[in-house]
């Protein structure tokens, strides 16, 4: 296994960072009633964030083994949980943190080169 660079690993996660916005906009277009204008707009831009997600997640994946890659996607948890914070209002609980603090432990195993 290739070692992973740190700036390989910040590209993976802005990419996972994309993708999980466009779970942000399903989600505020299910406010809207469906077939209206705002549910098309935000729906057009849930398909664009995924549309900008495959393509720079097939770049990510021709520079870095594919478990490092998939590993590092579980950290969707991680920024999903921020958008619920950030976009929606929701409140953390303990059980979340500690979920995430998990996950990203596991991410950083798998990070680590082995030495």
């Amino acid at each position: 296994m290739k070692k992973i660079s740190v700036k390989t690993i910040l590209v993976l996660q802005l990419v996972v960072t994309i993708y999980t916005l466009s779970s942000v906009a399903a989600k505020l277009a299910s406010g809207y009633e469906a077939l209206s204008l705002p549910f098309f707009f935000f729906y057009g831009i849930e398909i664009l964030i995924l549309g900008v997600y495959a393509i720079a997640w097939q770049q990510i994946i021709k520079r870095c083994d594919l478990s490092v890659a998939y590993a590092n996607r579980s950290m969707a948890i991680l920024w999903s949980l921020i958008w619920t914070v950030v976009f929606f209002h929701e409140a953390l609980t303990i059980k979340n943190i500690i979920g995430v603090f998990i996950v990203f432990a596991g991410t950083m195993i798998v990070n680590s080169d082995g030495e």
